[in-house]
């Protein structure tokens, strides 16, 4: 299944996987709120479940939009430029899939042009729309290049993922200072070293 796609367990029976009412994710907040061990209705946390419940809606709209159709207008009138394009720092704001905790930090993206190039804007476009959905750093990484790939036929695709995993920070081993980085490289990136080496130093510039 292509990655440009929600997860496949999103898709693999629509009747038995279709998506609850609002009543009844607010009533899902309401019943976690008790089994941690409070009272949903006392005043502090009356509208807890409808603020839940928007902030959801949110984080994980990303279910609702589409890569490729972000990717789907390019440029082919480049002037001959067929040197690196990157972006850097773009904000990374996703939820671990295992325990539904945040994770934050940055990406870098970067391609060399085939024919095509797309509007910067939408390459940031892209890691927002995987970012906000369940997601594991990993696939989070592959999906940018993946949809990169499919849809531009650069030359070469290069992406870095820097993350700081609130599951990490804020439970198990609490470790609050170690962050995690991702790394993948297609086409001439995958076989020029010296070209990953300028990429990285142009990202940690």
């Amino acid at each position: 299944m292509s990655s440009l796609t929600a997860k496949p367990v999103l898709v693999t029976d629509e009747a038995a996987l279709a998506r609850p009412t609002r009543e009844q994710a607010l009533e899902a907040v309401r019943t976690l709120i008790a089994w941690a061990g409070d009272n949903p209705d006392r005043p502090g946390l009356i509208d807890t479940p409808k603020r839940v419940v928007d902030a959801y809606g949110e984080w994980f709209d990303g279910y609702d939009a589409d890569a490729a159709r972000e990717l789907s207008r390019t440029f082919e009138d480049v002037t001959g430029y067929d040197d690196m394009v990157i972006l850097k720092e773009i904000e990374v704001e996703s939820h671990c899939e295992h325990h539904l905790a945040p994770f934050l930090g940055k990406a870098w993206v970067a391609y060399i042009p085939n024919e095509k190039v797309v509007g910067i804007s939408k390459l940031a476009r892209v890691v927002e729309i995987f970012a906000r959905r369940l997601q594991n750093q990993e696939t989070l990484t592959n999906d940018i290049i993946d949809a990169i790939e499919k849809h531009l036929e650069p030359k070469g695709v290069a992406v870095m993922v820097d993350a700081a995993h609130q599951c990490m920070t804020t439970r198990g081993v609490h470790h609050r200072h170690v962050t995690t980085v991702t790394t993948r490289f297609t086409g001439v990136f995958k076989q020029d070293n010296a070209l990953v080496e300028r990429f990285l130093k142009l990202a940690r510039a």
